[in-house]
């Protein structure tokens, strides 16, 4: 896709990778909708981009943890642009740990990490088809295609938003529907160096193990590229695509290996 002219809508969009997602789309001449909790860094944004171009980026403050927020995040998209051309799903959150998880948390971690997407879509999906186009992209992580280390509710989800991004690509892929879904390893975000309790459950200290840590603005240039490609996989971390050949090709081994980095990063 060219985003020259588009109209799209970035959630998670105050901070990290959205934030640098919406300013990337904005400079290749999109116009853009950006969604998230936190108002007062939001409106910081959308001025920075306005002061640009004029009337080209607007700012929806709202928790995607319910369908209604998303309807509603749809319907004031479709007053500021008309037609949305691409959706980004990026809001995400890393709660919780093992099995002593609140039910809470777990709740929480599935309706923003999973649900919103559905919801999402369920309120694009019609226009979409109508129009023979469109395109949805989201943010999994490498933890969708491996499985993260410590922390159960966060492992689970992204592996479900992975699922349903596919899913949408085989469903609808034939009817003008595009799907991209975003899978990197470390990301420099306040997820990534967040060092109360919550460290446990977004892994910090093993994903910094694992590889490089690259810049949100780094991953939003790659996000670019492959949205110009249409390319399904978004993957920043090239090394991902090779420990996924593992674990389908020496699955027992690799479980093995996960282990070992966890006995080496957490100590269990």
């Amino acid at each position: 896709m060219d985003l020259a002219n588009k109209n799209t809508v970035v959630t998670g969009a105050a901070n990290g990778i959205g934030k640098a997602v919406a300013e990337a789309f904005h400079s290749q001449g999109a116009r853009v909708v950006l969604a998230d909790r936190d108002q007062k860094l939001l409106d910081e944004v959308v001025s920075q981009l306005n002061a640009k171009r004029p009337n080209s980026a607007f700012a929806v403050a709202c928790d995607l943890s319910t369908e209604h927020a998303n309807a509603d995040l749809v319907a004031k998209s479709k007053q500021f642009l008309g037609f949305v051309d691409l959706f980004y799903a990026n809001a995400g959150v890393a709660m919780g740990t093992d099995l002593t998880t609140t039910e809470d948390a777990w709740d929480t971690s599935f309706a923003i990490n999973v649900h919103a997407h559905r919801w999402a879509v369920k309120y694009l999906i019609d226009d979409w088809l109508e129009a023979g186009h469109g395109y949805f992209v989201s943010t999994a992580s490498a933890a969708g295609l491996l499985t993260a280390i410590g922390s159960a509710p966060y492992s689970l989800t992204k592996h479900a938003a992975l699922a349903f991004a596919e899913w949408l690509s085989i469903t609808y892929g034939n009817r003008g529907l595009r799907v991209s879904c975003l899978c990197p390893q470390g990301v420099n975000t306040n997820m990534l160096r967040r060092s109360d309790e919550a460290m446990a459950a977004d892994n910090g200290n093993v994903v910094r193990a694992s590889g490089v840590v690259l810049e949100p603005e780094q991953v939003a240039e790659i996000v670019v590229a492959t949205l110009r490609e249409e390319t399904f996989l978004i993957l920043p971390h090239p090394e991902v695509a090779q420990f996924v050949a593992k674990k389908a090709t020496e699955h027992q081994r690799w479980l093995a290996g996960m282990r070992k980095l966890q006995l080496r990063t957490l100590g269990v």
